[in-house]
């Protein structure tokens, strides 16, 4: 799946695997700013399976492209700490261009894992 516009018709007729073909395109396509929107589609859903599949394509996006752009960033805040995204934007993006929320979450969890 490399066609945002097939993604978008799918979320436009509500198919149940729309989350899947959303991870596909993060996976396929060359271009992180064609992807990223779709993917925020996904993490703006209102189902949660979906939701948690936008999360897993953004992680894909970021270990392959080293982006991320604000949107998502302020959709994946809402999302529970601790999920891929989370950990592979801090893996692969550069720390500079991430927001203070997640740097506060990674650093507090290394001095957690650092006293213990």
């Amino acid at each position: 799946m490399d066609r945002p516009e097939v993604v978008l018709a799918a979320f436009a007729r509500n198919e149940p695997m729309v989350g899947v073909a959303v991870i596909a395109l993060a996976l396929n396509h060359p271009e992180p700013s064609v992807v990223l929107p779709v993917v925020a589609g996904a993490l703006e859903s209102p189902d949660r399976e979906i939701r948690r599949q936008g999360v897993v394509a953004l992680a894909h996006v970021a270990r392959l492209h080293r982006t991320v752009d604000r949107r998502c960033l302020e959709l994946l805040r809402g999302c529970p700490r601790g999920n891929e995204a989370d950990d592979d934007l801090w893996s692969f993006v550069p720390h500079r261009r991430l927001p203070l929320w997640l740097w506060r979450h990674h650093l507090s969890e290394r001095l957690l894992g650092w006293r213990g």
